[in-house]
């Protein structure tokens, strides 16, 4: 399919063929897009229902948090995104959870939406959407069969990739959904627990806008404690922090 907009039915999208309310069904798949979360957010806006897939070969113009861009050779990352009714305030974490368990056991999550492995970034995580009108779009982009010499000279540092060949993309997805469902219909705590099991920043020093702190973990509302140099804790309920290498200290 190419790029186009308009409802679901004008989409093209694929009668649904799994159980109703199941992820990854109905599904679109573009060879091009601009943007997963782009075109879902139409179907969700057009009404299709929750568990609606959208994934694509490539993308023109990813979207990650603070205005960045995704971007990765066509054809060999994960570019997907799901229309997800009645969202959990935990949405994003219990994405990262799911991940980082199809990443496997050496995957950590960074507060809010990022899975690192050996700190480096593996998958970014990206939810928008309408709360007035209780539904979101969860955007998930995962290096699957990327190099190194594919990822930008300035990223090489700090991203990773799962080292796979492009034919193992579909199949990263099939278990991606699966932990998906399991992690989206996980009560509160345990999502809570599972990601403290993966927590990439617990005792580690980060920063954020102009502070620095070392992470505590975090707590029942899903929010990241940080302990400041003053002994009082801040608590961060949004935004983005990124953690401090020994040398800039």
């Amino acid at each position: 399919m190419s790029e186009r907009g308009g409802s679901p039915q004008e989409l093209g999208l694929a009668s649904a063929t799994g159980a109703p309310n199941e992820l990854g069904y109905p599904r679109l798949h573009l060879r091009r897009t601009d943007s997963t979360n782009s075109r879902a957010q139409e179907l969700a806006a057009g009404g299709a229902p929750h568990g609606t897939l959208v994934t694509a070969a490539e993308q023109t113009s990813g979207r990650g948090r603070q205005g960045r861009t995704w971007t990765a050779p066509a054809g060999r990352a994960l570019l997907c995104s799901l229309v997800i009714r009645e969202p959990s305030r935990l949405l994003p974490l219990a994405a990262g959870v799911a991940v980082a368990r199809t990443a496997g056991p050496r995957a950590r999550v960074k507060w809010p939406n990022d899975v690192l492995v050996q700190g480096r970034k593996l998958a970014g995580i990206l939810v928008e959407g309408r709360p007035q009108e209780r539904w979101a779009v969860l955007g998930i982009g995962v290096n699957v069969a990327l190099r190194e010499h594919d990822f930008p000279p300035e990223q090489r540092a700090r991203a990773t990739t799962l080292g796979l060949e492009p034919a193992a993309i579909e199949p990263i997805l099939g278990r991606l959904l699966e932990a998906l469902s399991q992690s989206l219909g996980a009560p509160e705590a345990a999502v809570l627990e599972a990601v403290r099991q993966r927590d990439a920043l617990r005792g580690r020093p980060i920063r954020w806008s102009d502070r620095e702190g070392i992470a505590e973990g975090i707590d029942d509302e899903g929010r990241l404690l940080v302990r400041l140099a003053g002994g009082e804790t801040a608590v961060l309920d949004s935004g983005e922090v990124h953690l401090v290498a020994q040398n800039d200290r």
